[in-house]
């Protein structure tokens, strides 16, 4: 069983805070997590099984391989700009 003082030394280096009642629903969570982790690990054999990483199979065959190409030219590329300042395109300030 996790102790609410162990909670609150946790909740502390990740910098932040709850009050009393969510330690305590925090609290009762974790009993039912703990309780939960018990029930599998006397599963027999649990152990060999491979962990997953996704809950089912995934193909990535439909992603293209990466082709280098060749790129453009810097005066093609600012060649639609309206304002810029050398090989740098000049925006609107964001923040004031």
């Amino acid at each position: 069983m996790i102790s609410i003082e162990e909670l609150k030394d946790l909740a502390n280096r990740l910098k932040f805070d709850m009050s009393e009642e969510e330690y305590q629903t925090l609290q009762k969570e974790f009993e039912i997590i703990l309780k939960q982790m018990d029930l599998i690990g006397q599963i027999e054999n649990v152990d060999t099984v491979e962990p997953m990483t996704f809950p089912y199979p995934v193909s990535a065959s439909w992603i293209r391989e990466d082709v280098e190409q060749e790129g453009l030219e810097i005066e093609e590329l600012m060649s639609n700009i309206k304002d810029r300042m050398g090989n740098f395109i000049k925006v609107p300030k964001v923040v004031g």
